[in-house]
C-alpha cells in the first residue's frame, strides 16, 4: 500500500482535500453591539495613545542636540526628522480618530456640547445650589444639600493643606537659599 504524497490522515466527513476552508466563528463578545461605554473605552484607550506618543515626542526631542555651530552627521539628523514627522502624522491620525469616537458618543448618547461655563464655575460666578434642581422629593434635595455641605467642608481641608504646603515649600526654599 503506497501513499500519495502529502497525504495525511483522512478526517471523517471531508471527502476531498480541496474543499474550502470554513470560516472561524467569531465569539459572542465580538457580535456584540457598539454602545456608549465601549466608546468610551476606545476613547480612553486613544487619549492614552496620545499621551504615550506625546511623550515619544518630547523624548526625542530631549535627546536632538542643537547644531550649535557642529557639523554633526546629516543623516542622524535626517532620521530624527523623519521619526519626529512619522510621530506627529500618528498624533494628528490619533486626534482625528478621537474625534470621530467623541462626535459618535454624542450622538449615541444624545449629549449635546456642554460648554466651559457649565462644566467650570469661575471666581464670582454664583455657584451650585439644590434649588435650582427641580423639586423631586424632600429626600433627594435633603441628600443634595448634605452631599454639598460635605463638598465645602472636603474642600476646606484642601485649601489648608494646600496652605500648610505652601509654608513648607517657603520655609525649605528659604533655608536653602541662607545655606548657599
Amino acid at each position: 500500500m503506497t501513499a500519495l504524497p502529502g497525504a495525511g490522515p483522512r478526517i471523517p466527513g471531508l471527502h476531498s482535500q480541496t474543499a474550502a476552508p470554513v470560516p472561524p466563528q467569531q465569539p459572542p463578545s465580538a457580535l456584540r453591539e457598539i454602545t456608549c461605554v465601549t466608546l468610551c473605552k476606545v476613547g480612553q484607550e486613544t487619549v492614552q495613545d496620545i499621551v504615550a506618543r506625546t511623550m515619544d515626542i518630547f523624548h526625542l526631542l530631549r535627546a536632538t542636540q542643537l547644531p550649535n555651530g557642529v557639523t554633526q552627521n546629516h543623516v542622524v539628523y535626517q532620521e530624527r526628522y523623519n521619526k519626529l514627522q512619522e510621530h506627529l502624522r500618528q498624533l494628528t491620525l490619533l486626534f482625528k480618530k478621537l474625534r470621530l469616537l467623541y462626535d459618535k458618543c454624542g450622538e449615541m448618547c444624545g449629549v449635546s456640547d456642554v460648554s466651559v461655563t457649565e462644566l467650570i464655575p469661575f471666581v464670582g460666578e454664583e455657584p451650585f445650589r439644590p434649588s435650582d434642581l427641580p423639586n423631586v422629593g424632600g429626600l433627594a434635595n435633603k441628600e443634595c444639600q448634605e452631599i454639598l455641605k460635605k463638598l465645602h467642608q472636603k474642600n476646606h481641608e484642601l485649601k489648608h493643606i494646600m496652605d500648610q504646603l505652601r509654608n513648607l515649600i517657603w520655609d525649605i526654599n528659604s533655608m536653602l537659599a541662607m545655606r548657599n
